[in-house]
Order: C-alpha cells, then structure tokens, then sequence
C-alpha cells in the first residue's frame, strides 16, 4: 500500500488510556506509523481513564513509554511535538453515562472544527468485566449507530470458556454488528505469521507437497523465559492453555494447515481458518490424558539467574494449581491432514524466548545411496521462525565434498534483517493500521473465536475437575515436564530444539 493513500480522517478512542497496554505498544505503534506517514493527514487520539491529568501531563506520560520501548528508541523533540498535537486525553468513569456524552460532544465538535466526518476507533484497553460495559454506553450514546464509522477493538482473552465466549458474542451483537468488532491477536500481526500465507499461496512448489503424503508432523512452540512478571492476579486465573494455546497458537496452526482461500477478503481468509479449527478432532474428557499435558515450574535458573518457583512470584496463590506449562497434540480430520499430527508446547520460564514452526516431512521411501552415504541422514525439514529473529529456513541432503559419497544435511535460510535491511514493524503497528483501513482479515471472527474455545473446553472441563498432584513438575530452565517428551515419544517423536541463530 502506498503510505500516501487516501485515509479517511480518523479518531481512536482508547479506553484504558493510562495503562500500560497503551504505554508499551499502542501509542509506540501509533508514532512508528506517524513517522512512516501511514496515519490519516486528519487524526486525533483520545485517551480515556480515571487518572486525573490534563493533555500535557498525559503526553508526557506516553512519551516515556514511546522512548522506552518503540523500535526506534527515543523520540526528537521535533518529531515528537508533531505527533503530540494530536493527542488529548479524558478523565472519566466507565460506567458514568456523562462520560459517553462528554466523548461524544468531543468527537462532534472535531467533526464540526475539520468539516469532516471522522471515523470513530473505540479500543478497549481493558480488562475483560470492562468490554460489556463500555459497548453498551457506547451504544447508549449512540456512538455505535453509524457502522461504516465506528469500529471496536477488543482484546483478549475473549471470554474465559466456550459459554463466557458464546455470552460476550451475544452481547456484542445485540449492540454492534460483526463487522464493528475487531477481536484481536497481536501473533497475527507479526510478519512472520502472515508470511506463512505468502510461502504457501504466493510460490507453487510447496503446495503439491503440503499435505498428508508428504509431511510427517508439524511442531509449534512458543516459548518464554520470563514468569508472570506483574501478571500475576490475572494469570493465576488463566493459565498457559487459555493465555496462549486457546488463540495464539491455534491461529498460527490455522495459517499452517488452512486450504488456499478464493481471495484474500477479510471473510474468505477467516472462513478457510474457521475451518480448521471445525475439522479439529474433539478430544473427550475421557482422551485428555492422551493428548494433553500440563506443567508449573519450580525453582531454577534462566539466563544465569536463579529464579522463583511460580507459586512464590508476587498475587500467585501459595497452593495454585494454574499451569504454567501446556502440550497437545491434535488432528485436523480433513482430507489434507488426515492422521498427521500436531504437536503445540508453549511454558513460562523455558531456557529461550522462540516462538517456532517446524514442519517435518517423511522420510524418502527408498534409499537408494548405500549405507555408508547417510551416517548423519536427517529428514528435510522447514522451521519458521516468528521470534525473535524472523526466518525460514529449509533442511535438505547434499553431497559433501570429497571422493567418496557421503550425504550431509544442509540448510537453505531467508532472513527479514538479511533480505530486506530493515526491522518489520511491530504487530500492533500492521493490526491498528488495518483497524483505521477497515481490514479485517488478521481479527478473529466471532464464530472462529468460539470454534477454538471449544477444542479447548474438554481439556479445561477436565483439568479443573482434576487439579494436579505433582505441581511444580519442571525446573525453571528446562524444557517442561517429562510427560510433554513422553506425549511425542509415543509417536516414535520429539521435540525439535530451535536451530535456527540469530546472526
């Protein structure tokens, strides 16, 4: 897209507007745009919260955040002057009808300053109990009546079960339509992820070959070496199963094993998705054994630093049975995938910070070098690498050099940083420009949404009627529990270490 295209002018309403979402990614993300010229010339920034502060004050605020944590690092004054002359901020209490009316007499008069007719982004930076009860003010007020106008961001966790997802959807609908809602997943804003799309739908040869004749298994791993952190209350009460499989890994496994879409229309692409995730096998509770394991680390060191158990950091219960740690395996029961497994691993302090794909293809049906060709023989492998260090890289058989036959693996890498000399831009960077352009092909549907919580909701019905006995069963600083390697062992498997190095 041309940065200079025409975008309609623009105001984006964050609720939550002094809290750290908006401190860490969503004003950073807005000034990245603003220096890249992608911002409409007509915009404004609205933040609203219960911090009494005035524009100035407020500004300052973001302006740490900006210098703290954009890719760009620190602003200039200049620059920095600019972007904020475009930023207000409201103090008020969500649930007070009188603050709806104040924020639409705002949005009214920039209307009336500009002789425009701005269209209106209400990004709910909040925690999950707030988005019912700002929708419905908003709807009271009549900012939600002009749907081609007014579009609402909301954030995850969208519900914390298949009923609380299929409550909030009814909620929604009875104030806004689909296309208003814009449920958002930051992993579908990374480059990586939506470069999936492009290496399997943008290049013929990998398609004969992406199916079940040819490959093995898929692996996806997202890994992270912190603990909660100061997410504590909230993760106590969720857990890596509904905090990350439930959505983030889910999505990508629906960009790995979805059918080629018709166009690339924001309904078609979340059709073929939704898909997916309907052709999941269900696993019964009886099964959860099976195809499901769960972990909270100990005590151990990361990084060279001795950490805490997951029951000792700060608003974690003393006796908590959340887990920390959560592997499945699944089968996608359609005629591409039929019988081919994916495994899905995601933890809290693990030895690295990756999130990766690998794809394992079947081994050749004959060997026809002779024996002494292949003492390091590897199956050709794909590993797609979505952080930190954007890549794929292919693994194939070559011969070595010399005069006597004798067959290596060897690796085939493409490089964002190598290919194209420059950072991507951060996930929220692409999510809230779609967001201003009305796309949206990287937002969950709210059929797909509940769809994933249901291949979900027999392990969380199963795991909460049977708290561990074991917890904590992992080091910090290890890979997870043994049971997770015991899952793929079954299988004649394992996991994959990340081979793929930052250069």
């Amino acid at each position: 897209m041309d940065p200079h295209m025409h975008l309609s002018p623009t105001v984006v309403v964050i609720f939550g507007g002094g809290g750290d979402l908006t401190h860490r990614k969503l004003i950073p993300a807005l000034y990245n745009l603003f220096l890249d010229h992608w911002l409409p010339q007509e915009f404004a920034i609205l933040g609203v919260d219960r911090l009494n502060l005035n524009d100035d004050a407020y500004c300052r605020r973001l302006r740490d955040g900006v210098d703290r944590f954009s890719r760009r690092g620190k602003t200039k004054d200049l620059e920095w002057g600019q972007f904020a002359s475009h930023i207000h901020y409201q103090s008020a209490d969500f649930t007070d009808a009188g603050a709806y009316a104040q924020l639409s007499e705002y949005l009214s008069k920039y209307d009336k300053d500009r002789q425009v007719q701005a269209h209106h982004i209400f990004y709910l930076a909040t925690p999950p109990s707030l988005i019912d009860v700002i929708a419905r003010q908003l709807h009271q007020a009549q900012l939600l009546a002009q749907k081609e106008r007014s579009r609402v961001v909301v954030e995850k966790p969208f519900g914390r079960d298949l009923d609380s997802a299929r409550r909030l959807n009814r909620q929604l609908f009875n104030l806004m339509s689909e296309e208003q809602i814009y449920r958002i997943d930051h992993y579908l804003g990374k480059e990586t992820v939506q470069n999936i799309l492009a290496l399997r739908f943008a290049n013929s040869f990998l398609e004969p070959i992406w199916n079940r004749r040819y490959v093995h298994h898929v692996q996806i791993t997202v890994a992270e070496q912190v603990g909660v952190e100061h997410r504590g209350g909230y993760y106590d009460h969720a857990g890596a199963l509904r905090d990350m499989i439930q959505n983030h890994l889910l999505q990508v496994l629906c960009c790995i094993a979805m059918e080629p879409p018709v166009s690339f229309e924001a309904d078609e692409v979340r059709s073929k998705k939704t898909d997916v995730l309907k052709a999941i096998r269900p696993i019964s509770r009886e099964q959860v054994s099976q195809f499901a394991v769960r972990g909270q680390y100990g005590r151990g060191v990361v990084g060279g630093q001795a950490v805490p158990a997951y029951r000792q950091e700060p608003d974690v219960a003393a006796d908590s049975t959340t887990e920390t740690y959560a592997a499945l395996k699944l089968y996608v029961d359609n005629w591409r995938w039929q019988d081919v497994p994916f495994y899905l691993r995601t933890g809290k302090r693990l030895p690295l910070r990756v999130s990766e794909v690998f794809v394992q293809f079947q081994p050749v049906p004959h060997r026809s070098f002779p024996a002494s060709a292949y003492t390091t023989w590897m199956p050709n492998r794909m590993a797609i690498r979505i952080q930190p260090e954007e890549a794929i890289q292919l693994r194939f058989q070559a011969k070595q050099p010399g005069p006597i036959l004798h067959l290596r693996p060897v690796q085939m890498r493409f490089s964002y940083k190598e290919s194209f000399q420059a950072p991507p831009p951060e996930a929220y960077e692409t999510l809230l420009l779609d967001v201003i352009r009305g796309d949206a092909t990287l937002f969950m549907r709210g059929d797909q949404v509940e769809v994933a919580w249901a291949v979900v909701q027999p392990i969380l019905e199963e795991w909460s009627a049977h708290p561990p006995l074991d917890f904590p069963n992992y080091a910090a600083g290890s890979w997870g529990p043994e049971e997770a390697d015991e899952l793929l062992a079954r299988d004649g498997c394992h996991w994959f270490a990340p081979e793929l190095s930052d250069r």
